[in-house]
């Protein structure tokens, strides 16, 4: 895969805790297994398990960190409404079956 084709995507994980966690990565399964094998990030060592609740493509790297950026420095509240407006319902943010 040359360079102009590879994709990059920013992903959000509910923790064990009930937190959010908004990433980037080039392969997401690989990512969130990563996490889970407590090789991810130093939060989310400490948050595990996690569960993948929605993620986003890009083709372009700078827009797929924006968009991790812009997640990352938003209230719970805002991150909420940002998963509910891409189809995420509450009872999934929640755990909830």
């Amino acid at each position: 895969m040359t360079e102009s084709e590879k994709q990059y995507f920013f992903y959000v994980l509910r923790c064990h805790d009930g937190s959010f966690y908004g990433g980037f990565t080039t392969d997401v399964t690989q990512r969130v297994a990563s996490h889970n094998a407590g090789k991810g990030a130093k939060y989310t060592k400490q948050h595990r398990p996690v569960k993948l609740l929605y993620y986003e493509t890009f083709e372009d790297k700078s827009a797929a960190l924006k968009a991790e950026y812009a997640f990352k420095h938003q209230p719970r509240a805002k991150k909420e409404q940002y998963l509910l407006a891409h189809g995420v319902s509450m009872q999934q943010q929640r755990g909830i079956k």
